[in-house]
Formats: C-alpha cells, structure tokens, sequence
C-alpha cells in the first residue's frame, strides 16, 4: 500500500514538473515580446542581453504607432475578422447540421471534398481566388479579403461543426418531435443550446485565423489605407533584412490585445457550456 502511494505521488510529482515545463515553454515567448518591447535600442543590441530592461519606457509603443499607423490597419483586421466570423459560423451551422444528421449521397462526397480541400496550399488557390475577384471589382477591397477568408476559413469550422452535432444524441430530437414540436421548435430550444461550445469554438478559429493572417493580405491588398495589422507590422522589417526590434515587439504586443480580449469574452461562455453539456450527458 506504502509502495503504491509512493508511486502515485511520485508519477504526479512528473505530471507537475511536465506541466511546468511546458508552460515554460509556451509562455517565454511571450514574456520576451513583453520585455523586448519596453528596451532600448542599446539594450537590445547589447553584445549581452538581459532579460528584464533596466527601464521601461513607451517610446517603442509610440514609435510603433506613429510609424505604422496601426491604429487604422487594426480597425480594418477587427472589420475583416468580425465579419468572417458572422459568415463562416452562419454558413458552417445548417451545413454542418445537414452532414451529421440527412444520410444522402452528397455527403460523402461532401466529407471528402472538405477533407481534400485541407492538404491544398495556400498558393494554389490564391491565384483563381485573385482571378475571380478581379472581375466583380473586389480585387484590393476588404469585401474581397472577407470573401477569401470564408473560403478559407469554411471547409474546417464546417467539420469542427459537424463533430458537436454528431455528438449531440438523436434521441433528443425524437423526443422533442415525439412532445409534438416542431422540427424548427426542436433545432431552436435543444439543438441551439447544445451547440453553444461548438459555436463558440468555431467563432474563435474563424477570428483568430483572420485576426492574424498575412500571406493573402499581402496579395490581395496594396492600398496602403485597407491593409491590415500583420501587413503594417511587417514594414518593420526592412527590405534589407533590418529588424526594428523593439517597435516590432511593442506592435505585435499590441496586435494580440484584441485576440486576448476576444478570447476572454468568450472563454467562460466555452468552459460553461463544456461542463452543462457534461452535466447533461
């Protein structure tokens, strides 16, 4: 029993030094942005580094938005990722209702086709994307940049759909059809509610992805007033390989305060709907 317990504590006492470690290892990252976006320029072009600055000071913060004017590239990354979440989570919810409940021939190929879709570059498909959007006028516009990030964004949120409502019991909606309600009546009072984590879940892919994509921002959008953040925060690094460190620090550390501030709205809606929905089952 004593040789048990000791092994327990033992196996524990490496699951605590795992997880620490590896937050270590997440979080130095970050604590480097953090520091290195408060040190001068001597500091960090010092021959030896410190990992605290010995001031901290804005100017990095200032200089950054004075530079880069990210004030507008973020409202037009917030527009941009605000509005291909709507879309992609209105478009993936019935399509994704569709696939795990209506058994028909369409969704195997569908399945697949969203499967396949997932290994193709990003370089394949932004050339017929920019040649299709050059015709209807939404060729350098941030309509257009939505529209890209939908079909990128799509195949995947439809499938992280589709496992929440393939997860949710069928008998729940015989048992609602069987009270006397209406299909619409059982999708709105049961299916919804169930969903919660799932929409959630995708909401955040779907801006997270937008939030901080580059490569097709970088080609599709060449008016300097509708580029986006990550586009605006690669102008810190010159076109002679020259990394303004510091400023490029502070702005990514003020790039990702809306995708932490959007996180932390909806986290506890997340957590939440995990533990109802294991209460539930």
């Amino acid at each position: 029993m004593s040789t048990r317990r000791t092994t327990d504590r033992t196996l524990r006492a490496l699951q605590y030094v795992a997880l620490a470690l590896f937050v270590v290892f997440l979080g130095f990252p970050l604590l480097f942005l953090v520091t290195a976006a408060f040190k001068t320029q001597q500091e960090l072009q010092s021959p030896d580094p410190q990992l605290l600055p010995s001031q901290w000071n804005l100017d990095n913060f200032v200089g950054a938005i004075e530079r880069a004017g990210l004030g507008q590239a973020a409202l037009n990354s917030l527009v941009v990722a605000l509005a291909t979440t709507v879309i992609v989570v209105a478009v993936a919810l019935p399509a994704a209702y569709a696939l795990a409940r209506f058994q028909t021939r369409l969704r195997g190929l569908a399945t697949g086709w969203i499967l396949l879709s997932q290994v193709f570059p990003f370089i394949l498909i932004i050339i017929p994307l920019f040649l299709m959007l050059r015709p209807i006028g939404l060729n350098d516009t941030l309509a257009g940049l939505v529209v890209v990030y939908v079909v990128w964004s799509l195949p995947f949120a439809l499938w992280m759909l589709r496992g929440y409502v393939a997860a949710i019991p069928g008998e729940l909606e015989e048992a609602g059809a069987v009270d006397g309600a209406s299909r619409l009546r059982v999708l709105r009072s049961i299916i919804m509610p169930l969903l919660g984590p799932g929409l959630v879940a995708t909401s955040l892919f779907a801006f997270i992805g937008s939030w901080n994509e580059f490569f097709f921002a970088l080609v599709l959008i060449k008016d300097e007033a509708l580029q986006t953040l990550p586009q605006r925060l690669a102008l810190f690094v010159g076109s002679e390989g020259q990394v303004a460190l510091g400023q490029l620090a502070a702005g990514s550390l003020l790039a990702c305060i809306p995708s932490l501030v959007f996180f932390a709205i909806i986290q506890r809606r997340l957590t939440s709907g995990l533990l109802s929905g294991a209460v539930k089952g």
